[in-house]
């Protein structure tokens, strides 16, 4: 028997280049293989009848366990397999073990293999299923020290290779990583030479299977146990991408009827739009002490004389506390409520007031997006930067965290209403739930949710009532329900909450919410081990009552899947029973293991009982 080994790559610093000769047999006698093979290795092409010869290749022979000849061929240079990669595919098409060396002092090589070669090579290497060693040879250089092979030292990380990425490539290839310091006897025999004679005696176990039973009866050959084909994939849930910055846009744009601050021009005294006190107080810790300070004494007597609040950037906007104003159009059986007025008095903010606004609703993250609206707008970089700094001290941003990747991830836009949610500041409903009170806001749910919408700006009793009773569903299902609304995200607590809070998303129509469910759903019973599954007080086929009759039928057919590749556990239940015709025939089909590899598995079962019956007579 027979054992092929292609080497691909050079464990010498500068490699091979093109136009330069292959390595001699003196340099191949210092390399890597043939330190390990010692002096037995043969140079030249083997006589194999099934062997490719290729002169790119350095070929030697030599023999390991005794009789088994090993065939090595080495190519240092890569560059040849963009000049002749046919040949060098039939080569490795022979390989039963696959080499790859690089330099860890040599990083230009190592980038090149890792970003021309190995993408070539990681299809082939996955359809073959050979095993590759990634071996990195050579000692990271520190200049303060002695040579280190320390992973963490990264003093020479500009020059070298460090071990993060040999590691990452490895990953990659599917293969067994190894670092050499020197090519000695120790790190070539000990380490190196224990991997590939693990590999070599797994290749060797291989090919002794695919060989002819010869020495084995007819009958023990025959006999062999029905192959259990794995079960079906379960079918995903899909779940919609989240609108929120899209709905709090709505909410700017059309949400006036429930708009309760006005900005008019510090000079002029012209309008320039309305906004929510809810969401810019969630937003902005100035709009928060801007519109919940302490009150004047004294009121102006005009709109533009203004008082100015304490904190903040006090040349951008002031207050005037001019009580219930009732020029603000409003739809009828709306309730009259408490409207501010501000006053901005800076004109750049004034001239880009609502793609500031815009900023703010759509979570006051979205940087990049702002600066490029306001060089629209205002088509001046000073301008741009003067007004982009007021905006940042407008809402809040630390000057030191401005940039960095961490202040960016913290600002997600569903984040900025998580202040909002059950919380009294600007709540202009109450919500009775089981004796519970749930503060809300009206602009929140309207822009968040369509049945809201048409409850609190229709003709019905909600829409000029404070209190809003809630029936048929709990507290804590409910304030699950709202905190979907602020915060655009819902962690139930378990699968019957869960399926509760789905009820609830179907019955005000949240589509993503009742899929984010579904997903919590099958994440809770996937997770449970088998022992679980069947000692449960859960009952899947009632979680598929209800989830047909909710309309979740993602969760429907999921479920269907489920029941189906746990056959053995719920078909021994006694809600079994309460299956359809039409479901248990889509169960049976889809069942995991099959009826037919239980009867096969029954056959072969009998047939090895006689068998062991005739072995006992004859004995």
């Amino acid at each position: 028997m027979s054992i092929h080994i292609v080497a691909l790559g050079s464990e010498c610093p500068g490699g091979v280049g093109p136009g330069e000769e292959i390595m001699g047999q003196g340099q191949l006698q210092g390399g890597l293989l043939w330190s390990y093979l010692g002096q037995g290795a043969l140079v030249g092409p083997c006589d194999l009848e099934s062997s490719i010869h290729n002169p790119a290749f350095m070929e030697y022979t030599s023999r390991v366990f005794g009789d088994v000849t090993v065939v090595v061929r080495d190519c240092p240079s890569w560059d040849l397999l963009d000049s002749d990669w046919t040949s060098v595919r039939k080569v490795l098409e022979q390989a039963d073990i696959l080499v790859i060396k690089y330099s860890v002092t040599d990083k230009l090589a190592f980038q090149q293999v890792r970003n021309n070669y190995a993408p070539r090579l990681r299809p082939l290497l996955r359809h073959w299923g050979v095993p590759v060693i990634l071996v990195a040879v050579g000692a990271r250089l520190n200049d303060e020290g002695p040579p280190c092979t320390c992973p963490l030292c990264a003093s020479d990380w500009s020059s070298c290779v460090p071990h993060s990425e040999g590691l990452q490539l490895s990953r990659d290839l599917g293969a067994t990583y190894l670092e050499l310091p020197s090519l000695n006897h120790v790190f070539v025999g000990r380490y190196f030479g224990s991997v590939l004679e693990y590999f070599m005696i797994q290749c060797l176990k291989h090919k002794a299977k695919e060989r002819p039973e010869k020495r084995r009866g007819n009958k023990v050959n025959d006999l062999r146990p029905p192959h259990l084909e794995q079960p079906a994939r379960l079918p995903p849930i899909r779940v919609e991408e989240s609108s929120f910055s899209q709905d709090m846009q709505w909410l700017l744009e059309r949400g006036v009827q429930f708009a309760d601050v006005a900005f008019y021009a510090g000079d002029s005294g012209k309008e320039l739009g309305w906004a929510h006190a809810a969401v810019l107080c969630a937003v902005s810790p100035y709009f928060r002490q801007l519109l919940l300070g302490p009150k004047a004494r004294e009121r102006p007597q005009s709109r533009c004389v203004c008082r100015e609040r304490d904190g903040g950037p006090p040349s951008l906007l002031s207050t005037w506390d001019g009580g219930i104003i009732d020029d603000l159009p409003r739809t009828e059986g709306h309730l009259t409520g408490r409207l501010s007025r501000l006053v901005v008095k800076d004109p750049l903010l004034c001239m880009c007031l609502w793609e500031t606004l815009m900023f703010i609703y759509r979570g006051a993250w979205e940087w990049d997006h702002l600066q490029e609206a306001l060089d629209e707008k205002l088509k001046n970089s000073l301008a741009v930067a003067q007004l982009m700094e007021r905006i940042r001290s407008l809402i809040g941003k630390d000057r030191s965290q401005r940039d960095t990747p961490s202040a960016r991830a913290a600002q997600l836009g569903p984040q900025t209403l998580v202040n909002l949610f059950n919380s009294p500041l600007y709540s202009d409903v109450i919500f009775m739930v089981q004796g519970s009170v749930l503060p809300a806001h009206r602009a929140v749910l309207v822009a968040r949710c369509d049945v809201m919408a048409a409850m609190f700006s229709g003709k019905y009793a909600e829409a000029r009532s404070r209190v809003v009773p809630i029936h048929g569903v709990s507290s804590d299902t409910f304030l699950s329900f709202l905190e979907y609304l602020y915060t655009d995200s819902c962690c139930p607590a378990s699968v019957l909450q869960a399926m509760a809070v789905l009820v609830c998303a179907e019955m005000y129509q949240v589509k993503r919410l009742q899929h984010l469910c579904e997903v919590c759903v099958c994440a809770y019973l996937q997770s449970m081990p088998s022992r679980e599954l069947s000692s449960t007080g859960i009952s899947v086929i009632r979680l598929l009552r209800r989830a047909k009759c909710h309309n979740a039928e993602q969760l429907y057919v999921w479920l269907l899947h489920f029941i189906a590749n746990n056959y053995l556990i719920f078909s021994h239940k006694p809600d079994f029973l309460e299956l359809s015709e039409e479901e248990r025939e889509q169960v049976e089909r889809l069942r995991w293991p099959s009826t037919g590899y239980l009867q096969e598995l029954s056959e072969y079962q009998q047939r090895r009982r006689k068998l062991r019956k005739s072995r006992c007579i004859v004995m």
